[in-house]
C-alpha cells in the first residue's frame, strides 16, 4: 500500500475527531505546537506537500491511546474519501 498525502492527513483528522479533538486540540494534547496540523500548513505556498513527521505521529498515538493498527485503518479508509487541503 502506497501512502498518499491525502490519506495521512485525512487519517489524522479522523483520529482527532474519534477522540473528541480538533486537529489543533490533538496537536496540543500531543505536546506539539497547536498549529502543527492546521490545514494551511499541509501545503507550502509554493504547492509542495508537507507531511507529518514520524515523531508527530508517535505523539498523537500516545496522546490518544490509539495504536498503529487503528491509525493505519484510518489511512486505508481515507483512500475512499475526498479531501481538500
Amino acid at each position: 500500500m502506497r501512502l498518499t498525502h491525502h490519506q495521512v492527513w485525512t487519517a489524522i483528522d479522523a483520529l482527532a475527531a474519534r477522540y473528541g479533538f480538533s486537529p489543533s486540540g490533538l496537536a496540543k494534547r500531543a505536546g506539539l505546537d497547536s498549529t502543527t496540523f492546521n490545514r494551511s500548513k499541509r501545503v507550502t505556498p509554493e504547492g509542495r506537500e508537507r507531511w507529518p513527521s514520524t515523531e508527530s505521529l508517535a505523539k498523537i498515538l500516545e496522546a490518544t491511546g490509539a495504536d498503529l493498527d487503528e491509525l493505519m485503518a484510518l489511512v486505508r479508509n481515507a483512500g475512499r474519501d475526498r479531501y481538500e487541503p
